[in-house]
């Protein structure tokens, strides 16, 4: 991508390759956070598309601060986020690990990953904010220390002590829950 700025202008612009750009770099990052806060795949597809299009909807008024896009579009994301959960707390819920699945997994492989993905999600609920927001954006958006560091607004150094502390916290919430250690480790 070219630099921030330089983009930054042509999305004011609503330049059609920069937004382009923009939605092939971004898009599968923000819809696998989107996934991890709403558990239900076609909600997390709803909301990912509702994220370009609030983006793109105020793309005249949107101003380069040096801070970086990323954390524009994770902004507007965690916002789509409450405002879904803020409107219907009864939103049917299809389990994460139920479509997170490789349909070509045998029924054993399936059920281990389902117990699996339950284990790390009643953990994460044991974490602080913070601790889950490095967790999600780290491994759920699949981005770099760097890049959670601008969207959080932290160094890369403070957010590799708190990707350390959230990572030790679940090992240790996990240990003696899981055969040997190695059910986890299996599939990260």
């Amino acid at each position: 991508m070219p630099s921030e700025q330089a983009l930054a202008k042509r999305l004011r612009k609503r330049d059609p390759e920069a937004w382009a750009g923009l939605y092939e770099e971004y898009m599968p990052k923000i819809y696998r956070y989107i996934a991890l806060k709403v558990s239900n795949r076609h909600d997390a597809e709803d909301l990912t598309e509702q994220v370009f299009l609030k983006a793109l909807e105020s793309s005249g008024r949107f101003g380069w601060t040096g801070a970086p896009i990323a954390s524009w579009l994770f902004r507007i994301a965690r916002n789509q986020v409450i405002d879904f959960w803020r409107t219907d707390k009864t939103k049917r819920l299809t389990p994460l690990h139920e479509w997170l699945v490789d349909h070509e997994m045998g029924p054993e492989a399936v059920a281990e990953l389902n117990a699996d993905m339950r284990l790390i999600l009643e953990a994460m609920a044991g974490l602080t904010r913070a601790q889950r927001d490095v967790i999600e954006l780290r491994f759920g958006a699949g981005l770099t220390t760097a890049e959670v560091a601008r969207i959080l607004g932290k160094s890369q150094g403070a957010v590799k002590v708190m990707q350390h502390a959230a990572l030790a916290a679940l090992r240790q919430k996990l240990e003696g829950r899981c055969e040997d250690g190695q059910a986890i480790a299996r599939h990260t």
